[in-house]
């Protein structure tokens, strides 16, 4: 089992850049698929984009090219460098693991809150 914890959420202007941590710790986080998703006020949670353990990334495409995860195996860490914010970036994002792709997300952090002002 793994833990995780996300923070780094704050309120930021249009425009503005934030980056969210998600720390883990338990079993072995590095050789895990980690995710990040969000849910915004009224509507489905939506996958954001992952990692692997190699470090290979997928985003939507909402995001692509704005938002970038990386991830730092010695200190069980996975971060999302959010750029160029938009007020429909606006959701609480929740980090996920996995452990091997195609494997449900079992394991869940609390989730952190980004709001993007215009």
């Amino acid at each position: 089992q793994v833990q995780l914890v996300e923070s780094g959420g704050s309120v930021v202007q249009g425009g503005g850049s934030l980056r969210l941590s998600c720390a883990a710790s338990g079993r072995s986080f590095s050789t895990m698929w980690v995710a990040w998703f969000r849910q915004a006020p009224g509507k489905e949670r939506e996958f954001v984009g992952d990692i692997g353990s190699s470090g290979t990334t997928y985003y939507t495409n909402s995001v692509k090219g704005r938002f970038t995860i990386s991830r730092d195996n010695a200190k069980n860490t996975v971060y999302l460098q959010m750029n160029s914010l938009k007020p429909e970036d606006t959701a609480v994002y929740y980090c996920a693991a996995r452990p091997f792709m195609g494997a449900d997300y079992a394991n869940w952090g609390q989730g952190t809150q980004v709001t993007v002002s215009s």
